[in-house]
């Protein structure tokens, strides 16, 4: 009984500091989206790091809660709905996925596989960069607004340092490994195909505006590849430290 009710304690404290966590890390640094009335955050990397820690419920809560509170906060309440879906899906799938590794042996299989996500990711990061984002944008640092230019080869180096992350990670990992980077990566893309919808359905007809929601295709990458480069490295110190927390559900 005093072990279920430690375990309990212990679940709600770890989920209330994730979801601030999470809603921090969103708020700490944002670049407005005209195009879609969106924003880019490093949220992500507190989402991923709670649902690789403590698994798919408390990720779930602090992905989708801390993120939605981000948005209230900063002004975006009309994401806040959306929001609050999306992020506990991210959450709750990588979570599930991390926790149930099907331990396959073959090497080879998750290094092709994180290779190919990689690529992917970082080439479709430079396109849609260099086509639509390319040019002004403009920087919201707390309450203040920089506006400055956006060179192509920006886009560039930031997709082919993508792509290298990802397949370098893939390259280097064990299978178990691999299959964290995957979690991770499943659920971001969850994340970017969420918003994209929601900004293609919802957002457009709200404000009554040509919503080009593929415009922000690069930046919810952006985030989901930040928000891995911070969390994949973190979470295995940490599993290093407390073997603990390397657990499944």
């Amino acid at each position: 009984m005093f072990q279920k009710k430690a375990k309990s304690s212990f679940t709600l404290a770890v989920t209330a500091v994730s979801t601030a966590l999470v809603s921090i890390a969103t708020m700490i640094f944002s670049v407005y989206v005209p195009a879609t009335r969106g924003f880019f955050n490093i949220g992500e990397s507190m989402v991923f790091l709670s649902a690789l820690l403590f698994g798919s419920y408390v990720g779930a809560f602090a992905g989708g809660v801390g993120s939605m509170l981000a948005d209230i906060l900063l002004g975006y309440s009309y994401y806040a709905p959306a929001t609050l879906v999306i992020k506990a899906f991210e959450g709750y799938i990588v979570g599930f996925l991390k926790s149930n590794n099907p331990r396959l042996v073959s090497k080879t299989r998750w290094k092709m596989l994180t290779i190919f996500l990689g690529v992917l990711a970082g080439s479709v990061l430079a396109i849609i960069g260099v086509v639509y984002y390319s040019g002004t944008t403009e920087v919201t640092l707390g309450t203040t607004v920089y506006a400055f230019s956006v060179p192509t080869e920006l886009w560039i180096i930031l997709g082919v340092l993508a792509a290298s992350f990802i397949a370098i990670v893939g390259l280097a990992a064990e299978p178990e490994f691999g299959w964290t980077v995957f979690s991770v990566i499943c659920g971001g893309l969850v994340m970017v195909l969420g918003y994209f919808t929601y900004q293609l359905f919802i957002i457009g007809p709200l404000f009554n505006i040509q919503v080009v929601a593929v415009a922000e295709l690069p930046v919810n990458i952006g985030q989901m590849v930040i928000g891995a480069v911070v969390a994949l490295p973190s979470v295995k110190v940490i599993w290093k430290a407390f073997p603990s927390l390397k657990r499944s559900e």
